[in-house]
């Protein structure tokens, strides 16, 4: 179980500022909401976005997470680092606002964030609470509604939405619980928000990655197991790693998937086609 259980400790480092793959974003600006720490999902974007060229915005959720969020911030040369609690009034309009001001426009945005009160993610669905159902939503579900809402005026030469989704959004995944409700809604809106916002030429995405040991996993109840079936059923015998996971979400802000829109892309070696 501990080879399985700490593959990142075997991780290369994920950026370095000399390290760069192409210019392929050069000139585009986008925000990163969810870098908690080096092992995030959302870091690991952050990374591969400025890698290919991009400027960045970062968040951080609180006073209490700013000290591991900042030198991640200066890793990527963040050209703006900002709290943002998706939950607390104002929040979100000054993030935008101070966007506005800095840029003058917005050319992509990473939504990485999502949240259930533990005893409704440990419990069963049926039992979940009204307060912890709608928090859920709340968060991972509805604020990235209401990034898009306000990144749309910002976006006036088209641009890229993305969200973090995973395959308990589409089959019933054990110990997943509300969350698998939360992330089916996610994938919703991103078809009806492709929809409405495509004759602007904004793309929304949803990212399925496979399971990894980011903080966030650390809630799911028995989640070493969930991660030792992933290695024994995909096709490769592996986990992917935020870097991969950064790559295609690189690849997909870009105008390189222009044709693409709506869709829910997998980044989990192929886990979700096996049976």
């Amino acid at each position: 179980m501990n080879e399985i259980a700490t593959p990142l400790d075997r991780l290369p480092k994920v950026w370095n500022p000399d390290d760069r793959v192409g210019d392929m974003l050069k000139g585009k600006r986008g925000l990163i909401v969810g870098v908690a720490n080096e092992h995030s999902i959302a870091y690991g974007c952050a990374s591969k976005l400025r890698a290919f060229g991009a400027e960045l915005a970062l968040t951080y959720l609180n006073p209490r997470t700013l000290d591991f969020v900042k030198p991640l911030a200066e890793d990527v040369q963040a050209g703006l680092l900002l709290p943002l609690d998706v939950e607390k009034p104002g929040e979100l309009d000054a993030v935008f606002a101070a966007i506005k001001e800095k840029w003058g426009g917005l050319d992509f945005l990473v939504h990485s964030i999502a949240f259930a009160p533990r005893a409704d993610l440990h419990g069963r669905v049926v039992d979940c609470s009204l307060e912890g159902f709608q928090q859920a939503m709340r968060v991972s579900v509805y604020s990235f509604m209401e990034m898009a809402r306000r990144a749309e005026p910002l976006m006036t030469d088209g641009g890229a939405m993305l969200a973090m989704s995973y395959y308990g959004a589409d089959k019933v995944v054990n110990n997943y619980n509300v969350m698998g409700l939360a992330k089916a809604a996610l994938q919703a809106s991103v078809r009806y928000l492709a929809a409405e916002l495509g004759e602007k030429r904004i793309r929304v995405y949803a990212v399925s990655p496979g399971p990894l040991m980011t903080r966030a996993a650390s809630g799911i109840q028995a989640f070493d197991e969930l991660i030792e079936a992933a290695v024994k059923r995909s096709p490769g015998r592996r986990l992917v790693d935020i870097a991969e996971i950064g790559r295609v979400v690189a690849f997909l802000a870009s105008g390189a998937a222009s044709g693409m829109t709506g869709d829910t892309i997998y980044v989990d070696a192929g886990l979700h086609n096996m049976a």
